[in-house]
């Protein structure tokens, strides 16, 4: 909650102690309950962050179906997230949330000891929208089945959400960055791959 002790935690630590916790299951709800003011960010980060885990071929589809909801929620301005009551219940083992946890924890607590407020102009309101605007960009592209095209799109969705909920506008254009060489990337991989489809067609046969 705004003004609660725990709205002040780094974001790190309320995941830390939700994967500890008793319950055998981690909801959504829990997880927006818990990030209070902070929690359309903190839930696109999440959501990005598992994105970027080595998952099996689709997943990324039905994991990036949330950020297709809330980052246009962003985009439009939106302080609170909404989710339809069947996704706000949508919950995972806490043992398997722990270990995909686990393998990001490093980065994010270490991004979070050297970020800090500044650059302040770039969260205003055409601020938040413009990464609102960038992030359903990406998601869109998450959604699609796209063999290892998820890591660059998702790593580029968390770090902006990250810089969102630190205010921390340094962060914000290392996620551009990270956003432009996503889609340099694709362009190229699209370009491979409509220039094989083109030789096929053209009676060239498989190489």
């Amino acid at each position: 909650m705004p003004g609660s002790p725990e709205s002040r935690l780094p974001l790190s630590a309320i995941l830390e102690d939700v994967a500890a916790g008793s319950h055998p299951e981690v909801s959504v709800a829990e997880l927006t309950e818990r990030f209070g003011g902070r929690a359309l960010g903190a839930l696109i980060m999440v959501f990005a962050i598992i994105c970027m885990l080595p998952l099996p071929p689709g997943a990324t589809t039905v994991f990036g179906l949330p950020l297709v909801l809330l980052a246009p929620q962003l985009a439009a301005g939106a302080r609170a997230p909404w989710l339809p009551a069947k996704l706000r219940n949508r919950a995972m083992a806490t043992r398997d949330f722990s270990a995909g946890l686990a393998r990001v924890m490093p980065w994010l607590k270490r991004l979070e000891a050297l970020s800090r407020p500044r650059l302040s102009f770039m969260f205003g309101g055409l601020g938040q929208r413009l990464i609102g605007v960038v992030c359903t960009l990406l998601a869109l592209v998450l959604i699609l089945p796209i063999p290892l095209g998820n890591l660059l799109p998702a790593t580029a969705v968390a770090i902006l959400a990250l810089s969102l909920v630190q205010r921390d506008g340094l962060l914000a254009m290392a996620g551009y960055a990270v956003a432009v060489a996503s889609a340099g990337v694709l362009v190229i991989a699209f370009g491979i791959v409509a220039s094989f489809v083109r030789h096929v067609l053209s009676g060239g046969g498989l190489p």
